[in-house]
């Protein structure tokens, strides 16, 4: 498989057979910066370091979470001890705001937009990313789907290397997007999120189908058109098909392996991996398309 860079004006594009990553010149400048890993005095008995934060955004069901999970899985850093991880993932999810009962109740209905700016608490989050760039240790609370409610859990989130943050509006909010030294928006197809989103919510958030299609309609198509598809304009690197781009997920990891290595040599010892070569083409009959419907 060739790989051919184009360049044009602020922009590199990075064209790997059909399967397309794009780089911002603004992207190769800041990391640039950010390898001069700035260390700082002992911070709740832990080293204190400014970690390379990376932002993943993306519609609903896009893979943005197992985008994310593969990029630890290739790192190594998946079934580490949370305090010996240099790489940590965080959802926005954890920072949906209270809602009060009258909304509860439209919740419970399936009629309240947790797609909407307004449904999270972003200066929260941008507190908690602040305090992770201090080189903090910090406490991520955990959501609970069923009750659409912050649970009374959370996880500790130590100083680490590399911190991704995951969710469907990471972008959406300047003060939190220009903390991010990387930014990657999972881009997959509106038909493929639906056909996750549905068994999903029915079977691991306890909805019926009526509600998940519903609430889609209502609320998560609009949102996603009005508020998240309009940041994919930020991004520094295009993932289509998420998790499926395999290209895509190697380049990022390398580029993520080598930022380690220079931070802390002697910490880290992965061998980048490999490009995955592309999927076999399936066979196709004579006059019909082989995409599945």
């Amino acid at each position: 498989m060739s790989m051919s860079l184009i360049f044009k004006k602020s922009r590199i594009a990075v064209s790997c057979g059909i399967l397309g990553v794009r780089i911002s010149r603004r992207f190769i400048f800041t990391h640039k910066m950010s390898v001069k890993q700035a260390q700082f005095a002992d911070t709740n008995g832990f080293e204190s370091k400014t970690p390379f934060l990376i932002g993943v955004a993306g519609g609903t069901a896009s893979g943005k979470s197992t985008v994310c999970q593969r990029i630890m899985e290739k790192l190594g850093q998946q079934h580490k001890e949370q305090t010996e991880r240099r790489v940590v993932c965080i959802s926005q999810d954890s920072f949906y705001r209270t809602l009060t009962p009258s909304e509860r109740l439209r919740a419970e209905r399936g009629q309240f937009n947790f797609d909407h700016p307004d449904a999270f608490d972003d200066k929260k989050l941008l507190t908690i990313l602040k305090d992770i760039l201090a080189g903090k240790k910090v406490e991520v609370p955990e959501y609970d789907y069923i009750t659409n409610s912050i649970s009374h859990r959370s996880h500790t989130i130590y100083p680490a290397d590399v911190v991704l943050i995951e969710g469907i509006l990471v972008f959406y909010f300047p003060e939190v997007r220009d903390l991010f030294h990387m930014k990657l928006f999972v881009d997959t197809d509106s038909d493929t999120r639906l056909a996750r989103r549905v068994p999903r919510d029915i079977m691991e958030r306890g909805r019926d189908l009526e509600q998940v299609l519903n609430q889609y309609m209502n609320f998560v198509k609009p949102a996603f058109e009005e508020f998240c598809l309009p940041t994919k304009k930020f991004a520094d690197v295009i993932i289509p098909r998420g998790a499926d781009n395999l290209v895509a997920i190697d380049l990022i990891v390398q580029h993520i392996s080598e930022y380690l290595k220079k931070s802390a040599p002697d910490k880290f010892s992965l061998q980048c991996p490999p490009l995955s070569p592309p999927a076999p083409a399936s066979p196709q009959r004579s006059g019909k398309s082989g995409r599945p419907h």
